[in-house]
């Protein structure tokens, strides 16, 4: 305190303020992504599909107070299911559960698997699918801790041994068509080939977006080994490539004897520290699955960002951006040029009521907006598309007229609501004739025409 007050004696009242806001800043910017305390329990699964098979699984998730058996805050949470590397206990990921649970999910660990002798890939596999379809289950059970707390979205996530089981589990879960399954993160995946299968074949038919991190030294699975060719072979139409410069295998998880060894017996040239790669994974698996589990958009829009600029890494994309629609007009119906899963028009920037299919009949002159919804709940609008729906009263002439598009450099559509031929006259603002055309098919060319703001007469 005796620091700060020294300080302050030495700042205007203006420094005094600034200083007070940055710290009510940070105060709130720590608090916004420390929202949860982390609870814990322990439970011993059985898999009735596999002879009882037991899956010990250690579970953190979001908690109004600190502690194991605590009650789950109120919420619905997206789950992760974390595969452990080869002989690494869960334990050696706190470093992971202490970063994304406080931010709202509950992360899941089987302890299946640990031993250094008979270790079964496939096996693991199973256990980490059949955790994706149990915590769904305990949402559901009335007598669970989660129960009524478990959003219908999981990640599946893993290290090493347990990024190749990932893998193996996500190739079941998408052939199944498992609709809470919904994003694929290996941190330094390890092609997995007990019982004939194979990680990398798998990839082959994971279709979901996915994450692939590698460090750049790691000698214990060489990323070109194992990390990129399970990456190229993911259908994924989002799937991104991420290598940590100066990386290594092991420093994605917290000191471990077993690890760390095999690390020093094969990894040369690392040259960040643990801490370091932490903060870069964080950096960028934080924002990935905000977008594939929360439907954050702008989280996917940072990532991106942070692809382009980081200094830190290196990265290969494969992401078919969601496409910009386009109006087109036919009379007075619009349409979307691209297909969604829902859409919303507007008119002068308004929601129009009950407009949510690709096309809609403009009744009102305006401004036309559409805005599609896509699979990953993100949205794209279009640009304004002005329409011009007039009614008139001359020669004989009584209806509607449209008008569009609004402005145009080319084409210019006049759409009558009979049959008759018309001839259109556009003059300048100081009434001087600068295009007189009979109207054929509906449409006059005036491309000849400078640009300008004209009226056009009948």
């Amino acid at each position: 305190m005796e620091k700060l007050q020294t300080i302050l004696k030495n700042t205007t009242k203006k420094d005094v303020f600034i200083f007070i806001l940055l710290f009510v800043l940070l105060f709130s910017s720590t608090a916004l992504f420390s929202q949860y305390q982390i609870g814990h329990t322990t439970i011993t699964f059985q898999d009735a599909n596999r002879n009882n098979r037991s899956i010990e699984t250690e579970i953190y998730y979001p908690a109004a107070t600190a502690g194991t058996n605590v009650a789950m805050a109120s919420g619905q949470y997206p789950v992760i299911v974390f595969g452990h590397g080869f002989v690494m206990a869960w334990s050696a990921y706190e470093n992971l559960w202490t970063e994304f649970v406080p931010r709202g999910y509950i992360m899941v660990f089987p302890r299946t698997e640990g031993s250094i002798i008979g270790t079964d890939h496939q096996k693991f596999g199973w256990d980490l699918q059949f955790l994706v379809h149990q915590m769904q289950l305990e949402g559901s059970t009335a007598s669970s801790i989660f129960h009524n707390g478990v959003a219908p979205k999981t990640a599946l996530m893993g290290h090493s041994m347990g990024g190749g089981a990932a893998f193996l589990a996500a190739d079941s879960l998408v052939q199944s068509n498992t609709p809470y399954f919904n994003t694929l993160i290996g941190l330094a995946p390890a092609e997995s080939t007990s019982n004939g299968v194979s990680s990398i074949n798998s990839a082959k038919t994971v279709t979901v977006p996915s994450l692939v991190l590698s460090g750049a030294q790691d000698g214990v699975t060489p990323p070109v080994d194992h990390h990129i060719p399970m990456y190229d072979s993911l259908a994924s139409s989002c799937k991104t490539f991420i290598t940590i410069i100066g990386g290594g295998h092991c420093y994605f998880a917290e000191p471990n004897f077993n690890c760390d060894f095999g690390e020093g017996t094969s990894s040369t040239g690392i040259s960040i520290t643990r801490g370091d790669q932490h903060d870069v994974t964080f950096d960028f698996v934080n924002p990935w699955l905000d977008y594939t589990l929360k439907g954050d958009c702008n989280a996917f829009v940072e990532f991106n960002d942070s692809l382009q600029n980081s200094p830190r890494i290196n990265h290969n994309q494969v992401c078919s951006p969601n496409p910009v629609p386009s109006i087109t007009a036919n009379g007075a119906i619009l349409t979307s040029s691209t297909t969604g899963v829902s859409y919303q028009w507007y008119l002068d920037g308004n929601p129009i009521p009950n407009s949510n299919t690709v096309s809609i009949t403009a009744t009102a002159s305006g401004n036309y907006e559409v805005e599609v919804f896509y699979t990953d709940g993100c949205s794209e609008i279009s640009a304004p598309f002005i329409l011009l729906v007039t009614n008139i009263e001359i020669n004989n002439f009584k209806g509607n007229i449209i008008v569009y598009p609004n402005p145009t450099s080319s084409i210019l559509n006049i759409e009558f609501s009979d049959s008759k031929v018309y001839v259109a006259t556009i003059v300048d603002f100081l009434g001087k004739e600068v295009l007189k055309e009979r109207i054929e098919n509906r449409k006059i060319d005036i491309s000849a025409v400078p640009s300008g703001i004209y009226m056009l007469q009948l």
